[in-house]
């Protein structure tokens, strides 16, 4: 449980990091382009999610919670308030898709960076975003990247099968709001509505990590007219 609480608190300072460098080098305007970009591009790649009504929330989640230009910055605010109590608050099961969440969004940061320096001056496009991933030349990121993603859909599935979490979650609404610790209740809120009905989740996150990782390849080995990213 220590070394799950370290990691956690690893990823928020790595985080605060990264943010301070692009609050300082005024890089917030062009991450949250890139980052709105790349939101149409997982929703164009998996339109067919997107359009069916049980996955879609779910899709919501990782695109409103994971992927999309939302500043994090209150919820990360919060959790570094409580991390020494959240072993005494949380299940495991609870913190390990919390750790792997963190960890997602921590290094997510960190491939748009690369991305962003790449890219230089260049706009903003499925040609330009092609050249530049492969440039960046981190392919192992990239995979650790899918299979967090992969890991968090898992984890989030055991964490809505736990007894009396609902009750749990909406009985602690008020003292998270009176405590300071609202945007990471609603964190946990949203995960939990998105995937209480999604049933077997493999059938939504399966098609997802698998178009991802034949992008993700396609991408570091494919000629540039060959190119596996949707026009948007």
């Amino acid at each position: 449980m220590s070394l799950l609480l370290d990691k956690i608190v690893s990823h928020l300072e790595n985080t605060q990091s990264l943010n301070n460098h692009i609050a300082d080098n005024g890089l917030t305007p062009v991450v949250h382009n890139l980052q709105s970009w790349q939101t149409q591009r997982l929703l164009a790649s998996h339109d067919d999610l997107w359009q069916t009504k049980r996955f879609k929330p779910a899709m919501q989640f990782f695109i409103d919670e994971l992927y999309g230009p939302k500043d994090f910055s209150q919820r990360d605010a919060e959790l570094a308030k409580i991390v020494p109590k959240m072993a005494k608050v949380l299940p495991e099961k609870g913190l390990v898709s919390l750790e792997a969440a963190l960890r997602l969004n921590s290094l997510s940061l960190q491939l748009d960076l690369a991305l962003i320096a790449q890219l230089k001056d260049d706009a903003l496009n499925s040609d330009t975003y092609f050249r530049a991933y492969r440039a960046c030349d981190n392919q192992s990121q990239r995979g650790e990247q899918i299979q967090l993603l992969e890991d968090l859909g898992l984890d989030l599935a055991q964490v809505v099968k736990i007894t009396g979490i609902s009750t749990i979650l909406m009985l602690s609404r008020k003292p998270a709001q009176v405590a300071g610790v609202s945007s990471l209740h609603e964190f946990l809120e949203n995960g939990f509505k998105a995937f209480k009905k999604l049933g077997k989740v493999e059938d939504f996150i399966n098609p997802i990590v698998s178009k991802e990782r034949l992008m993700m390849v396609q991408l570091f080995h494919n000629d540039i007219d060959d190119n596996p990213l949707p026009r948007l």
